[in-house]
């Protein structure tokens, strides 16, 4: 009876590890879709002013007009805002691998969305909205790299190369928003 009790001890800092790696790398790859959207949303012909305001000794400036949507401001203001919409997803769990995935509950769009076997509650979307606050801030500088310029694959480069958070990364599918 001891014997099964330490086995079963042995295996619960891995299950636990799992979760969490399962939900840092659901909400990684949660974050950049939601990043991703509120991007493709802005107006493409929409432009801030970047550089300096001063005036060269020469009565030039160096100024000059950038994409707003993929701008550092856009991208640091999103940043702040993006992971309220962690409350929009649940979580589902993969009766084969025993792995946690999220997934929105609530669609951009207002389309039908099937929900079977989505685990939605507080408890999911407060540790998804932690998790999401923690990667950003955490990741800011890697994120607003990858993201201010169309880069192809920003969940796999991000999520799983550049930050570890996603190395079983390559079985989940490659889902649209």
């Amino acid at each position: 009876l001891l014997g099964l009790a330490l086995a079963l001890a042995s295996l619960l800092p891995a299950a636990g590890a799992r979760r969490s790696q399962d939900l840092h790398c659901g909400a990684c790859r949660a974050l950049v879709d939601e990043l991703e959207w509120e991007i493709a949303q802005v107006d493409p012909r929409k432009t801030i002013q970047m550089g300096s305001f001063r005036i060269n000794p020469d009565g030039s400036q160096s100024v000059v007009e950038v994409p707003y949507a993929r701008s550092e401001a856009h991208l640091t203001e999103l940043l702040e805002r993006v992971c309220e919409k962690m409350k929009e997803y649940g979580e589902k769990l993969d009766p084969a691998t025993q792995r946690k995935s999220y997934v929105r509950v609530i669609s951009q769009d207002g389309t039908k969305m099937d929900l079977s076997g989505v685990k939605f509650d507080g408890d999911v979307t407060s540790s998804l909205k932690f998790a999401c606050e923690s990667i950003a801030e955490e990741y800011e500088d890697e994120l607003i790299e990858f993201l201010s310029h169309e880069a192809e694959n920003v969940k796999d480069r991000l999520c799983s190369k550049r930050t570890d958070l996603c190395d079983h990364a390559l079985h989940i599918p490659h889902d649209e928003l």
